[in-house]
């Protein structure tokens, strides 16, 4: 044969065989090379939880609702809910920020004693808190810990300051709330006046919402006809609690034994609801939830809960 034509031949021949010889090397593959060949698609959608406390007309807790009872929705659309507890048994955690400023010194003693009384009643084993005191600065009093005894030291412990950085308080608690599992709530012992101006209120708001924290607000009004008064503060602080799912009280109406207590009978009452969002946007956006008990109408039952969330960036 022609030597051209015996190479054009040649070449044909492995042109043709090489789909063979690739199909025949990719057969012998083992599991693990074929999955290490192939790339993963993990999809991210995060289980959403809302703790949500129902109470009836008199503000007393509603218990013995069922998963059923209960609808959820995620930006208008129905969610399927994956998780439901009642009164849950969830570790707390808890940071318990008082405001140590000029502006409420005259009642800080007996709200230290109610914290004592508070701090007794609501730690399990299971549970831990933490004491940020704030004025001009924020600190960390106490780290968290389930030693009650460590919480009434550091309350014995608490120092005065000028101004009131508020705003960053709710975001440092915030933020080291974060990391931590179970529930999270943050109780706030203020007159709502922040004078420090380091931290805004809309970012002390999201901070709150990103890390899933309910925010409880004891607002000591100083002289309630004072001209000073901040009404402004008291408000954002109403709001910042509304928004969260938490509640306020005003101490001078039911005083600082009967908010804690409150607050006690708040956190052991919870419904727990969890739902996997259908429609999930990958943007890191604010999410609005709406929980309501569709069997009931009338406004019989009012409930509470955090009103959205921010979805996490996703690759």
């Amino acid at each position: 044969m022609n030597p051209q034509r015996a190479a054009a031949a040649l070449a044909i021949a492995c042109a043709v065989a090489a789909p063979f010889v690739f199909a025949q090397s990719a057969s012998n593959l083992s599991a693990t090379d074929k999955d290490a060949s192939v790339p993963t698609l993990h999809l991210d959608v995060r289980l959403v939880n809302v703790l949500t406390s129902v109470t009836d007309a008199d503000g007393a807790p509603v218990g013995g609702l069922r998963r059923q009872d209960f609808a959820i929705d995620d930006d208008g659309q129905p969610q399927k809910i994956a998780l439901f507890e009642r009164q849950t048994n969830r570790p707390l955690n808890l940071v318990l920020a008082l405001d140590t400023s000029g502006s409420v010194r005259k009642d800080l003693d007996a709200e230290r004693a109610a914290a004592r009384r508070f701090a007794r009643s609501i730690l399990r084993p299971q549970d831990s808190m933490s004491l940020i005191e704030f004025a001009s600065d924020v600190h960390q009093v106490v780290p968290f810990t389930s030693n009650v005894k460590a919480i009434e030291h550091g309350l014995n412990t608490l120092h005065s300051g000028a101004a009131t950085a508020l705003y960053e308080a709710i975001e440092k608690a915030s933020q080291s709330l974060a990391s931590r599992d179970g529930r999270k709530v943050l109780v706030l012992v203020t007159d709502g006046g922040d004078t420090a101006d380091t931290v805004t209120y809309r970012q002390a708001l999201e901070a709150a919402l990103r890390a899933d924290v309910m925010v409880y607000a004891l607002i000591d009004v100083p002289i309630e006809a004072s001209a000073g008064r901040d009404l402004g503060g008291e408000h954002a602080l109403i709001t910042l609690s509304g928004q969260t799912g938490g509640r306020y009280f005003y101490l001078d109406q039911i005083g600082a034994d009967a908010s804690f207590s409150k607050i006690s009978e708040d956190l052991r009452t919870q419904y727990l609801i969890g739902y996997y969002p259908t429609r999930q946007k990958d943007a890191d956006r604010f999410h609005r939830i709406t929980v309501s008990i569709p069997r009931i109408g009338g406004g019989t039952f009012q409930l509470r809960y955090r009103t959205g969330y921010y979805a996490a960036s996703r690759p």
